[in-house]
């Protein structure tokens, strides 16, 4: 007691000191709502738009890109000359992004493809090839525990029993397990235990016991072959099918995607790159008809002034506002939704180009004038068996065809073999030297020695009645593959007539071509001798100016016309599926770099050579092979080939 009040004495003691040393200091109460007027202890907002911290830096192209051309004279302004070659070159060196006309990119960035998209599919950690793979690696695993116990024991006194059991206790345990393409698993485990407790009867206060043991399980039913195990995956479950042969077929598809989207993208550039071409010719033709009205309009102000026939004032109105007309004309030519400056910007984007650079782009090509022949029935074949769409979609049947294999071989039971075997030890110190007198002596000595063995085999069986989920499963797997089938045989419809319109295009746009040409030369003849009979004053100036619109329209449909062919045969060879070798590009993987090469022969000396390979028996095949697509067949020229200029019809 006397020392409890002086332990309180000492404490109130202390207390006052503290006291006098922080000095008397009223509490200031703490407010967490908005009329505290010193300090805001909460936000004014929830969801605010904020802009992300990104590291990407602008395109200095970009950024100093000049002022786009809108009204100037494209005779003032610097250019450079551009083959289609070129141009499809220049588009495929910057396209990360498979770039399209539509702009999709801005608003679907998404659906957009790029070149990294076989490689992301391929190294998908979840459905790609590796992860596929990665199933059947080696495992290895490890757990160490340590542990102290303090039970009591619920007993009366009993010699040799205590009151409480105390423990400490250790566990290790490791294990190496690996799967096999056939659905086997093996697997290594030793287990060593540490035990110290006061149990009396022990004849050892401490001692190490454990085990090394040795497992092996074989499905026999389902799970089993390597057919199942490369289609669904050793981890595979009804209706999931994870396998590396779906993963490949995966990576096939994304293959397709990205030859679609090269396909798109020389497409939209070979379009972009003749419609700039029509834009030069169009708006020449409307500069020539603007110069042809504009003198027509002089000359009909010289007759006013001399007082001759024609140079009435309804005369000179109408001569005004035919040269007002192609004015009107050729401002939209020239910066119109389809003049030169949008078809050229058009042509920049698909190429990768910044929209203006002080330069313009001439196309230096002149477009095809001859005809060109088609052999149909092999073009129908290729277009048929081939194409791109056709090839990813039979990708697709045989991923279906492959799933529903799967989903029968999940109707059966399932059916393990399973074996163990084991070997046990008993020690009092972990790692020792061997006592004769006590075996018992080093732990790793009595396991070692193998006087203590186990083994245990059977079979484990498990079958769910009425198979409800797998014949679903089954079910389910059929009706995939009958809508692919049903998509593969639309497709090939489709295409089908696709590829006869684009023919018929063909035929169209080179007799129109042909047209064109002699209603130029009409019109032409026509323009010259109602000039000279207007200036003779046997004409009204009403059928000149008419004259020399037409000139002006049949020298642009003209050129509409031969670029409409050259489109078309474009369109061909794109229905067709040739459209890569068309443009002479060839799509290829890159070569290994020196790693892997170097791991692949490293890996390959611990195999055997076969000395008859070709006697070697291959399951059941998925693909037919590599292809080539740019070795699809090209088109001939018909003989014989008719002049780089159509002639009139009537004189061939």
């Amino acid at each position: 007691m006397v020392v409890r009040e002086q332990l309180r004495k000492w404490i109130v003691a202390g207390c006052v000191g503290v006291s006098c040393i922080a000095g008397c200091k009223p509490t200031e109460r703490f407010r967490a709502w908005k009329d505290n007027s010193n300090v805001s202890y909460f936000q004014d907002y929830v969801t605010r738009i904020e802009y992300p911290d990104v590291a990407a830096p602008l395109d200095p192209q970009l950024v100093d890109a000049p002022l786009p051309l809108a009204i100037e004279n494209p005779s003032d302004l610097p250019t450079y000359d551009l083959t289609l070659q070129d141009a499809i070159q220049q588009a495929l060196q910057t396209s990360e992004v498979l770039r399209n006309l539509g702009g999709s990119v801005v608003n679907a960035p998404q659906a957009q493809s790029t070149q990294l998209d076989p490689a992301l599919s391929d190294v998908n950690p979840l459905g790609g090839v590796e992860a596929a793979l990665a199933a059947f690696d080696a495992q290895v695993s490890s757990q160490l525990y340590w542990q102290k116990n303090d039970r009591p024991n619920n007993n009366t006194f009993i010699q040799f029993v205590p009151s409480a059991f105390r423990q400490t206790s250790g566990t290790y345990v490791n294990e190496l397990s690996k799967r096999t393409a056939t659905g086997a698993s093996y697997a290594l485990r030793t287990n060593v235990i540490y035990d110290r407790n006061n149990n009396p009867t022990r004849f050892f206060p401490s001692d190490f016991t454990g085990f090394i043991e040795a497992e092996w399980r074989q499905p026999l039913m389902r799970g089993a072959g390597t057919t199942y195990n490369r289609i669904a995956g050793p981890n595979g479950q009804i209706g999931q099918y994870n396998g590396v042969l779906i993963a490949r077929i995966n990576t096939d598809i994304s293959i397709a995607d990205f030859e679609t989207g090269v396909v798109r993208l020389i497409n939209d550039v070979e379009g972009a790159y003749w419609e700039l071409y029509f834009a030069y010719r169009a708006l020449d033709a409307i500069a020539d008809g603007r110069e042809s009205s504009l003198k027509t309009w002089q000359r009909v102000n010289e007759l006013r002034r001399v007082g001759r026939k024609g140079g009435e004032p309804d005369a000179e109105g109408q001569a005004r506002s035919n040269f007002y007309i192609f004015t009107s004309q050729l401002n939209d030519g020239l910066s119109g939704p389809n003049g030169l400056y949008a078809a050229e910007q058009r042509l920049r984007y698909i190429m990768g180009l910044p929209p203006s650079d002080g330069r313009l782009i001439k196309p230096s090509d002149e477009p095809l004038q001859a005809e060109v022949a088609f052999d149909w029935q092999s073009a129908m074949s290729d277009a048929l068996t081939q194409r791109v769409e056709v090839r990813r979609q039979e990708w697709t049947v045989k991923r279906r065809e492959l799933e529903l294999i799967a989903a029968r071989l999940n109707r059966r039971p399932r059916l393990d073999a399973l074996t163990q075997y084991r070997w046990r030890g008993l020690g009092d110190h972990l790692i020792d030297e061997r006592d004769p007198n006590n075996e018992f002596n080093s732990f790793s000595q009595s396991l070692l020695e193998g006087n203590y063995q186990e083994w245990q085999a059977g079979l484990e069986w498990q079958y769910n009645i009425g198979l409800r989920q797998a014949s679903a499963a089954v079910r389910h797997a059929q009706l995939n593959l009958a809508r692919e089938m049903a998509l593969l045989k639309e497709q090939q419809l489709r295409i089908s007539h696709d590829l006869s319109n684009a023919s018929r295009q063909i035929s169209r746009s080179y007799l129109q071509m042909q047209t064109n040409y002699n209603r130029i030369e009409a019109d032409n003849q026509a323009v010259e001798a109602l000039r000279q009979r207007y200036e003779g004053g046997l004409t009204d100036i009403v059928f000149l100016l008419q004259a020399q619109q037409r000139l002006a329209t049949s020298t642009s449909d003209f050129y509409r016309s031969l670029v409409d062919y050259n489109l078309a045969l474009r369109d061909f060879h794109r229905e067709k599926g040739s459209l890569l070798s068309y443009n002479q590009v060839n799509l290829s993987e890159d070569a290994l770099d020196g790693s892997a090469v170097r791991a692949a022969y490293d890996r390959g000396r611990y195999f055997t050579p076969r000395d008859n390979p070709e006697e070697v028996v291959v399951g059941g095949r998925v693909s037919n092979g590599a292809f080539d697509p740019s070795t699809v067949g090209t088109p001939s020229l018909s003989t014989p080939v008719v002049e780089a200029v159509p002639t009139p019809i009537g004189e061939e």
